[in-house]
């Protein structure tokens, strides 16, 4: 499956790729569960059904503690709620260890708040 999901992000060209990514990670979160798993699931299915639509599977998730859940969050709602997005955004950044990561989602706050 790993495989599948590496050839799937590398296939720029086909339409259809991000159902097959998203098949894909249904798969592998039946198979073998992690909070990773499932943001990067929850992802695949924003490309495929959109983002107000992931924003529902996301908050499912709960993982409150996660960084990443926190950036997923904030790029989902980037479009139809700026102030969440930030609200996310900003979490992340009190919460990951990485300059470059911290940099990065200053950046998308930045970008943010000049719309």
């Amino acid at each position: 499956m790993e495989a599948g999901l590496a050839y799937w992000h590398t296939t720029p060209t086909d339409e259809n790729r991000w159902q097959h990514i998203l098949q894909l990670y249904n798969q592998l979160v039946l198979i073998e569960y992690s909070p990773i798993t499932a943001l990067n699931r929850t992802f695949a299915f924003a490309k495929v059904y959109g983002n107000q639509t992931a924003i529902v599977e996301a908050e499912k998730l709960n993982l409150f503690d996660s960084n990443y859940y926190h950036e997923l969050l904030g790029y989902l709602y980037a479009d139809t709620n700026i102030i969440k997005a930030i609200e996310h955004y900003e979490q992340a950044i009190k919460m990951t260890k990485s300059k470059t990561e911290k940099q990065t989602l200053k950046n998308a706050v930045s970008r943010l708040q000049k719309t």
